[in-house]
């Protein structure tokens, strides 16, 4: 059995060498005798890389793919699965808000059962402040709204995951990722454990705008119901705006001058509709040119540079 280990650096420096103690400590109590540790540079400005370098001198096991340029988490990711080799391959987060003994427990849990491919970590209760928590509820409810395919909510990046389960991820041919959805679209079987996230040391580099982008990153990627939610609220407000037009022609006729269709309605409804337009308008162009990268059949990262020990 052979087991590759996959993280990605950005601003990592601080947490490798506890991390790669505790990961290496966990293996040699699995008694896993083959193993590679697959860092993915994904554009960090630290020495990540530097250190790893130095540290893969004497540790063989060490692998780095230094990619071009930072290209997001996610798009890491999938590039240090398509790296991996192991029969096995346990993805995780190197900031230590997760400990990387739970690999001990996710194996235990995959050895239980042969049917299963995948164990993946969750959270019963979110760190964090009340914002924090109000919006990581707010995330997982309205994905699970608009999606087919139903996702645990407060899912983690932490799991163990099968060969075959990775390969069929990989199969995927998505240019606009959301792996939380992919990683349940593909089916398998899993189990969720949960798992207390601690306290990162030091700022999170996910900032509230990289949330927001993953959120509708998440929702258009993953989800075509915004579309048909809007051509309900279009239809729905045209026949409303049919209604109130026969009742002001309706009033009109039997008041006559008595009612006076104001200026002022006018320019605000013309406004709201304006509004509405416009919103619409953004949202189909955004499933646009989300089409529009499919298409490009670009890479979804582009690898500078593989180091690794023969």
């Amino acid at each position: 059995m052979t087991l590759s280990v996959v993280s990605t650096l950005y601003k990592s420096r601080s947490f490798l060498e506890e991390f790669i103690s505790i990961v290496e400590k966990s293996i040699d109590q699995l008694a896993i005798e083959q193993y590679e540790l697959v860092f993915v540079n994904d554009g960090s400005p630290d020495d990540s890389v530097d250190y790893l370098l130095k540290l893969q001198e004497k540790n063989k096991n060490i692998k780095v793919l230094d990619l071009s340029r930072n290209f997001g988490h996610h798009y890491a990711i999938q590039a240090g699965l398509q790296h991996s080799k192991g029969d096995y391959v346990f993805l995780i987060d190197n900031d230590l808000e997760v400990s990387p003994d739970v690999l001990i427990h996710f194996f235990e849990e995959i050895k239980k059962d042969d049917r299963l491919d995948v164990v993946y970590g969750y959270q019963e209760n979110r760190k964090g402040n009340f914002l924090e928590k109000y919006l990581g509820k707010i995330f997982w409810v309205l994905i699970n709204k608009l999606s087919d395919t139903k996702i645990p909510h407060n899912i983690l990046t932490e799991r163990l995951m099968t060969r075959k389960y990775v390969d069929a991820l990989l199969s995927l041919n998505d240019a606009n990722l959301f792996l939380g959805g992919m990683m349940h679209w593909v089916g398998f079987e899993q189990k969720g454990v949960p798992i207390k996230k601690r306290q990162r040391q030091g700022q999170s580099t996910y900032s509230f705008r990289k949330r927001a982008e993953l959120m509708l990153q998440a929702i258009t990627s993953f989800s075509g119901k915004p579309l048909v939610y809007l051509f309900y609220f279009g239809i729905s407000i045209s026949i409303f705006s049919v209604i109130f037009i026969i009742y002001l022609i309706v009033r009109k006729l039997i008041y006559m001058d008595e009612v006076q269709i104001g200026w002022t309605s006018l320019v605000a409804v013309s406004i709201f509709i304006l509004g509405i337009l416009s919103t619409f308008l953004g949202v189909v162009g955004i499933y646009l040119y989300k089409v529009f990268i499919q298409v490009q059949g670009r890479p979804n990262a582009i690898v500078r540079e593989v180091y690794e020990k023969e």
